[in-house]
């Protein structure tokens, strides 16, 4: 153990027993680099963070620009900052009416906390309803609409008036949705869960219910947003729109932002039913908007999320082995699901020995998680798919 991680361990904190521990010296493209120089395909974008890869050219030009201009000026909504304001306005026009209207802030939880704080305002109502194995942040509120008591129980009391569906069950949200009911807030695609799609007629049902109850719907695509399912958000592959959009993750190509998104009408319960109903120091920092402002339109001039269906179809032509019992998801974020979970973690470490990053989910232990930066190539896929193959191919029986 060098010094660096001896002090990794000794002075940062860790949340798991066993971390990576991969010491990064720089990354570029679709790879990183540790410090005595093995290269890492990387099939997991941070988290889906790294839209288009790392060190991008653009991204980082916009960043020096506005660096030189300034940091951080005022607390959020008070000043005029050029790259917050285009960055809105981008956002407003790629989604459909009447999403028009974007708060930004630093986290995805953040938001989360934005979006409920705002459905509870504009309806005056206290209840929420939430979906079990639903995974929206790690924060008091966030947590308290999170769908797994075991990671819950050491925290509480949350929130309360908090009801829990099924998703996909519309029977148990009809029977739970009331009159009291502020809003029903759910991930598009249940990520944390191993990444499970909603069926056809889910998210039309819901969006139904909520307005027979005059509810909110809100829909929560921190990991789904930005092209990673082949649409800029993947409530559009579901015929809906919601009343209050949740983005992140790879929304700053990056850098921390994220932000939530509703109709004006909405949005004004901040300023003119609660003035300052909802605040933040650094949401809206000038040079994380710069940055997503740059990815965005790369992901627009250069038609990126158009190929990410195709590169799903690699991945799923290419991984083919009689230990996958399944393969999950749409788009860059899908799930493999193996017939034991006694081989998850072998086959986790395996591919990282082998050079390649694949992570775990929250909520599904069974299943690798596969959500590489959209720029992945089909050499880069071929490549990773057969690392994988490799490493199931030694499983220790």
């Amino acid at each position: 153990m060098n010094k660096l991680e001896k002090d990794f361990i000794r002075y940062q904190t860790q949340i798991i027993s066993n971390p990576m521990k991969i010491s990064v010296d720089y990354a570029d493209g679709n790879y990183i680099y540790d410090k005595d120089g093995k290269k890492y395909l990387d099939f997991v974008a941070g988290l889906s963070v790294n839209t288009l890869g790392h060190g991008n050219k653009k991204i980082k030009e916009s960043i020096k620009n506005q660096v030189e201009k300034y940091l951080h000026t005022m607390g959020y909504g008070q000043f005029i900052q050029e790259p917050c304001v285009k960055l809105c306005k981008k956002i407003a026009e790629i989604t459909p009416y009447p999403l028009n209207k974007t708060y930004l802030v630093s986290s995805g939880t953040e938001a989360v906390e934005g979006a409920l704080k705002l459905a509870k305002c504009y309806t005056g109502r206290e209840e929420i309803i939430s979906c079990k194995l639903a995974y929206h942040g790690s924060t008091m509120g966030s947590m308290s609409i999170m769908g797994y008591e075991k990671n819950k129980r050491p925290f509480r009391p949350l929130l309360p008036l908090v009801k829990f569906i099924t998703f996909n069950q519309i029977d148990e949200l009809i029977y739970s949705i009331t009159d009291k009911t502020a809003c029903v807030i759910l991930e598009t695609i249940q990520s944390s869960a191993g990444v499970v799609l909603p069926n056809n007629y889910f998210l039309k049902e819901v969006k139904k219910q909520c307005k027979k109850k005059n509810s909110l719907m809100i829909l929560d695509e921190i990991q789904t947003g930005f092209g990673r399912t082949g649409k800029f958000f993947a409530f559009e592959h579901y015929g809906i729109v919601p009343d209050i959009l949740i983005m992140g993750k790879g929304m700053g190509g990056g850098m921390p932002i994220s932000g939530f998104m509703s109709s004006d009408k909405i949005m004004k319960s901040f300023s003119d039913d609660v003035p300052m109903g909802h605040l933040t120091t650094f949401g809206g920092n000038s040079v994380a908007a710069a940055a997503s402002l740059t990815t965005l339109n790369q992901l627009i001039n250069f038609k990126i999320i158009e190929k990410v269906s195709i590169k799903e179809k690699w991945i799923r032509k290419y991984l083919v082995h009689d230990q996958i019992k399944n393969i999950h998801g749409k788009g860059l974020l899908l799930s493999f699901e193996l017939k034991t979970k006694n081989h998850v973690d072998q086959v986790l470490q395996s591919c990282i020995k082998k050079g390649l990053i694949i992570f775990r989910f929250l909520f599904h232990s069974k299943s690798l998680r596969i959500s590489p930066p959209l720029t992945i190539t089909k050499k880069e896929i071929k490549k990773g798919c057969s690392i994988i193959i490799e490493c199931l191919n030694n499983l220790k029986k």
